[in-house]
């Protein structure tokens, strides 16, 4: 074994440029192989990241103004939503809906606590709410069913909002605050996750419609679906949707912006059919760099056996057996592509932590929330092994195959030769 290490590095020492070649070709290819799939990483991970703060199964409508005449009443005319609205998404649509949420919303207001004021905007919305919205509860609770019956004037406000109206109380919960001469005791802290510029107070539905007198009117009807797996699917049920909407308030049917609708379920489905490209386009460009690392290894070993024919030949000619050669080009070749597989390996991941340390979870700017686009751009350690030993192989098989060709030589032609 000793032996065999040993005329393995005089091998590498007589050859320093070919053995630079190799292995370049080697950790080059490994490198690549891991960046690109941490970079791709990175920005499937910022689409989930981008999504996590809204659900993926829901839809937002709101009233919008009609477009087209109809049945004699003109257009321009604002469609308000109300609960008739609520009772016929649940009653025509129960194999699509699994929960329906009207909400009322009061901009405007200004909060206050003492000598602290700050704008406010009052969302009234139900317990299932928190949930739509991945409503993160560090303090507290969330508004309940029992606020829901005795309309209670309770409030749920954000960390950043409890630390501007708070800032020397050690405990908040359960202060009153005043919302435009209205009190509301705090129950609940959220996470503000700096996706909105709004600050936004959660309050009970029924608290709010009674104190402002919404009637039966509501601002927003939210719903979460299920069953709804393709783009087809999903606008067959918004045009029924639609239709049975306008039959409530005598709008055309086709008129389209007759509501305004947010169909977060579907726009998940285009981000999944977006992420699923990614994913294939990055193994795709991995692969390719993979069989390109192959292919230049493979390329480099026939050449260097090519040239040491004549070795074989001689060693051939003092009694070598033809396995003992094969075996000690294939010993060489994992040597090399083993040595310098796991230098670029190390590099690649060394170069992955760089690009998290630098760019990971920076965020830009779109004006209604702060975007991540680059997020955990880091690799597997399955991964980093998997193409490693993918390129020790090829590179044993590299010199396997060119090694057998060239020891079926006759010693005297390859002396000759």
């Amino acid at each position: 074994m000793l032996d065999t290490f040993q005329e393995i590095y005089g091998a590498i020492m007589r050859n320093k440029m070919r053995t630079i070649a190799t292995g370049f070709a080697v950790a080059s290819g490994l490198f690549l192989i891991i960046v690109l799939q941490g970079a791709g990483n990175g920005v499937i991970n910022s689409f989930e990241a981008n999504m996590g703060n809204f659900s993926f199964d829901a839809i937002h409508i709101f009233g919008g103004m009609t477009t087209k005449p109809f049945e004699g009443i003109k257009e321009g005319r604002f469609i308000q939503l109300d609960s008739r609205d609520v009772e016929m998404t649940e009653r025509v649509f129960p194999n699509y809906v699994k929960d329906v949420m009207p909400s009322l919303e009061k901009s405007g207001l200004i909060a206050s606590f003492g000598q602290q004021h700050i704008s406010a905007e009052l969302m009234g919305v139900r317990p299932s709410w928190a949930a739509l919205d991945a409503v993160k509860i560090l303090q507290g609770r969330f508004i309940n069913e029992i606020d829901l019956q005795q309309k209670r004037k309770v409030v749920v406000i954000s960390d950043s909002n409890a630390k501007d109206l708070f800032p020397k109380e050690r405990e908040v919960i359960g202060k009153a605050l005043d919302l435009s001469g209205i009190s509301y005791t705090v129950v609940g802290i959220y996470k503000d996750e700096q996706m909105s510029n709004e600050r936004t107070f959660y309050a009970p539905f029924t608290t709010i419609a009674a104190i402002y007198n919404y009637g039966r009117f509501i601002n927003r009807l939210s719903m979460t679906i299920h069953h709804i797996e393709s783009d087809t699917v999903m606008e067959q049920f918004m045009d029924e949707y639609t239709r049975a909407a306008s039959h409530i308030h005598s709008f055309a049917p086709d008129d389209k912006r007759a509501l305004w609708i947010w169909n977060q379920a579907g726009d998940s489905i285009q981000m999944k059919k977006a992420q699923n490209i990614l994913h294939t386009a990055f193994w795709i460009l991995g692969l390719l760099t993979l069989v390109s690392g192959v292919v230049g290894v493979s390329n480099i070993m026939l050449i260097s056996v090519k040239e040491r024919t004549r070795e074989f030949g001689i060693r051939r000619a003092i009694g070598a057996r033809p396995w003992s050669i094969i075996r000690m080009v294939m010993a060489e070749s994992v040597v090399i592509t083993a040595i310098f597989g796991y230098i670029g390996m190390l590099l690649g991941v060394f170069f992955c932590e760089w690009m998290d340390n630098t760019v990971g979870n920076q965020t830009m700017d779109v004006g209604v929330f702060q975007a991540k686009y680059f997020v955990d751009p880091t690799v597997n350690i399955s991964t980093c092994l998997i193409a490693t030993v993918i390129i020790v192989v090829a590179g044993a098989l590299a010199g396997f195959f060119p090694a057998r060709k060239a020891v079926k030589v006759k010693p005297i032609d390859a002396l000759r030769g």
